[in-house]
């Protein structure tokens, strides 16, 4: 079938079927900020720490009880934890010899909001 589009009023905007993912541009710091959060998400076993600590009734772990859930060891673990509290994903506190990771709801906002 044969359309002749010289005729149609073509000065409507086009309405996209897809919403934007973000509603306005990124700054050079922000999508610095968010590449190395993305980087940091990109292991598997981050994501299932990040889930794991999310679904806590207080968002906060002890770092030893991740160890039986995720089948990692005690050191390595830590090492994740440790990057993810580097990058401001977690804030931690120390309990006598335990130390406790809570997740920083500013950066999971952020996130989110790029996300949606």
């Amino acid at each position: 079938m044969y359309v002749n589009i010289g005729s149609m009023n073509l000065s409507k905007p086009i309405v996209s079927c897809c919403s934007p993912l973000l509603t306005g541009r990124l700054t050079p710091e922000e999508a610095t900020q968010l590449a190395a959060i993305f980087r940091v998400l990109s292991e598997s076993v981050r994501l299932q720490m990040l889930s794991l600590i999310a679904a806590q009734p207080n968002r906060e772990v002890c770092a030893c009880e991740l160890v039986e859930p995720l089948g990692l060891s005690q050191p390595t673990v830590s090492h994740h934890l440790k990057i993810m509290h580097e990058n401001g994903l977690l804030e931690r506190e120390r309990r006598g010899t335990w130390i406790y990771y809570r997740l920083v709801p500013e950066k999971l906002a952020m996130l989110r909001d790029c996300l949606t």
